[in-house]
């Protein structure tokens, strides 16, 4: 699985990896997304269909790109006869190339998005295959497939969410800074962490203990703490006082969101990320993290698995995160990938999925039925070994982002 970010100069002829076609994609309405023309994804979707109807009170959360159920993006082109990319995929399986079509028994493996995100996705993580599979035959209902789902966010603007365990330092400077934080960890359990520094795989394991203890506490202990955490903060930041020890601005803020939720202590355990347009995070198997605010591009294997355990009014599955959590801690910088120029082009053997940003372009192609118009919002499916050629029209070059599953 691999994305990028593509910049042209006024003429550029790129080699893609059969026939080539524009899609419309569908658009996921979860209330965290951002309104009406707010949202990255509603712009998207109106610079790629000038008469489709933005409503100004409607979240526009996600846009999907791909061939997945919940999402399969419409061809947008009435002389081809399937109505689908999925149903193009299952009549044309050689349009993914020789070893993706093999490897994935003809699927596309993965799902391409750009997200607009208003307020804080759920604290959550996604499963490796082996518990994806195992969760999905337990609790279909819940766990929609079999699928892992590792993902990938380049930021489109300066983005903000929580990824990965702190340093087991700065964990304990809030176990000392923030009474109510360690009133749900214990004394017993901080002190261990303490002298667990220096000691790795001790550390995780104390880490482990440390996030279960608090995710498990009594809904009323932690109601009331967490009362007295945001009341304590308030005042201070009405009196001028610094709550930065506390994160105060972030934790009221989550609390506005999702007031008396146990996810709102979770900032004191996770990295607190911001990323600047351009700079990208991974997230791997048993990851947590959360989506707090902005705009990204991700990418993930084809799946819709997600366990969550706070900051969402969605199902939650508390011992399941906590058993299956990767508790290594690491600082936030170490989470955070720059854009880096790569003159090679990976995707040329392989079906791809391009999306436009900004500019504009006329595409032409030997396969393609007729020359494609490319503005801000377009989609386009690229079948594997095609070759496309690119004029921009626009006076300042295009941004693009590409989609392929690199084997």
């Amino acid at each position: 699985m691999s994305v990028g970010l593509l910049t042209t100069i006024p003429t550029i002829n790129v080699v893609f990896p059969s026939p080539v076609f524009p899609l419309t994609c569908a658009v996921q309405n979860y209330a965290w997304g951002k309104l009406g023309l707010d949202s990255e994804v509603a712009k998207l979707v109106l610079g790629g269909d000038p008469v489709a109807v933005v409503e100004e009170g409607k979240p526009y959360a996600e846009l999907w790109m791909g061939a997945h159920p919940k999402g399969d993006a419409q061809i947008k082109d009435n002389r081809i006869a399937q109505t689908t990319l999925g149903e193009w995929i299952a009549h044309f399986p050689a349009c993914l190339g020789s070893k993706v079509k093999d490897t994935f028994q003809g699927q596309l493996p993965f799902l391409f998005k750009v997200l607009s995100v208003n307020t804080a996705l759920s604290i959550q993580a996604h499963p490796n295959r082996e518990l994806a599979a195992r969760l999905h035959a337990q609790f279909p209902e819940h766990y929609p497939d079999n699928n892992h789902k590792p993902e990938m966010a380049i930021a489109l603007t300066r983005f903000e969410g929580l990824c990965g365990f702190r340093p087991a330092e700065e964990i304990l400077g809030f176990l000392k800074s923030v009474p109510e934080f360690r009133a749900l960890v214990g004394n017993e359990a901080a002190e261990e962490l303490r002298c667990s520094v220096g000691n790795a795989v001790h550390t995780g394991q104390v880490l482990k203990k440390c996030f279960t203890r608090m995710m498990n506490c009594e809904k009323k202990v932690f109601v009331d703490q967490l009362n007295m955490l945001v009341k304590r903060v308030t005042e201070d930041g009405a009196a001028g006082k610094d709550t930065s020890s506390s994160i105060g601005d972030l934790l009221l803020r989550l609390h506005s969101q999702y007031p008396g939720d146990i996810g709102c202590f979770s900032i004191y355990f996770l990295n607190h990320m911001l990323l600047e347009p351009g700079q990208a995070m991974f997230l791997g198997a048993n990851e947590p993290h959360a989506y707090l605010y902005g705009d990204c591009v991700e990418c993930m294997a084809c799946s819709d698995n997600t366990v969550r355990a706070g900051l969402t009014p969605k199902y939650i599955d508390v011992n399941t995160l906590c058993e299956m959590l990767n508790y290594t801690p690491a600082p936030a910088s170490s989470k955070i990938f720059p854009c880096v120029q790569d003159a090679s082009d990976p995707c040329v053997s392989l079906a791809s999925i391009l999306l436009v940003i900004e500019g504009d372009a006329m595409a032409t192609s030997v396969a393609a039925l007729s020359d494609i118009t490319l503005s801000r919002g377009t989609v386009l499916f690229v079948s594997a070994n095609e070759s496309v050629s690119l004029h921009v029209t626009g006076p300042s070059g295009m941004t693009m982002f590409r989609a392929c599953c690199l084997l």
